[in-house]
C-alpha cells in the first residue's frame, strides 16, 4: 500500500539515509544550547513532533522521562527505531497541522518539542497547527519551536517564518514566550550556505 503524502515532507525520504548519519553526529547538548536549561528537569510527558532520527526522543527517554515520538516519514521513523531500540518510547505515525492520532490518545503533555519542523507548514497549516498543540499542553507546560532562515534545501518544501509571527500567533492561545534566540547553525552544510535558527520556547498560562 503507497504511504499517504504529507505536505512539508518532501526530500525526506529519499535522503533519510544521509540524515539518519548526519544528525545523529551532533549531540542533543549541542544542538540545545543555553535553550537546554528551560527544558524539564524532573520525569514528565514529553511530546517530539517531527522527531527525525530519534535523537531528541532518546535523549529524553535516557533521563525517565514518557517520550511520544511522532515522525510521518517511515523511513526516518523506521530508521530511529532501529538507532533507539527502547521499549518505552511511543513512536507514531502522524503529522501537523492536525496531529489527529495524538489528540486523540487525550493526553495532555507537559513539554512539546518540535525541531527543525515549523518552517515546513505555510501559513493556513501553521495556524491549524499552533491550534491543535495548544490543545495537548498541560497549565504551565511549555513548548519548543525552531525556525530556519536560509536557502532552501533542493527538493524541499519550507516556508520564511519569523520569530514575531510565532510568537503572535502562539499568544491567540495563551502560549507567552520565555525564550527568544537566534543562533547559526553547527550542521556544517547549513551554516556553510549561512543558515540561522531561532529558538523559541513558550509556557501556558491558562
Amino acid at each position: 500500500m503507497k504511504n499517504k503524502f504529507i505536505s512539508g515532507t518532501e526530500g525526506y525520504a529519499s535522503q533519510a539515509p544521509f540524515l539518519l548519519e548526519q544528525y545523529e553526529k551532533l549531540s542533543f547538548e549541542e544542538s540545545y544550547s543555553t535553550a537546554i536549561i528551560y527544558f524539564p528537569s524532573e520525569p514528565c510527558k514529553i511530546l517530539d513532533i517531527g522527531s527525525g532520527t530519534g535523537r531528541d526522543a532518546a535523549w529524553f527517554d535516557a533521563k525517565g522521562h514518557e517520550v511520544v515520538a511522532a515522525e510521518p516519514t517511515k523511513e526516518l521513523r523506521e530508521g530511529a527505531i532501529q538507532l533507539h531500540p527502547s521499549p518505552t518510547i511511543r513512536w507514531l505515525d502522524d503529522s501537523l497541522p492536525d496531529l489527529e492520532k495524538i489528540r486523540n490518545l487525550n493526553e495532555p503533555f507537559d513539554f512539546i518539542l518540535m525541531n527543525a519542523v515549523w518552517m515546513h507548514l505555510d501559513k493556513n497549516q501553521r495556524d491549524t497547527a499552533m491550534r491543535s498543540i495548544a490543545t495537548l499542553l498541560k497549565r504551565r507546560s511549555r513548548l519548543f519551536i525552531s525556525l530556519r532562515h536560509g536557502p532552501v534545501p533542493k527538493g524541499r518544501r519550507m516556508f520564511a517564518v519569523s520569530a514575531e509571527e510565532t510568537i503572535e500567533l502562539a499568544s491567540r492561545y495563551k502560549l507567552m514566550p520565555i525564550y527568544n534566540k537566534r543562533v547559526e547553525s553547527i550542521l556544517p552544510s547549513n551554516k556553510a550556505t549561512g543558515v540561522e535558527w531561532t529558538k523559541l520556547i513558550f509556557e501556558r498560562q491558562a
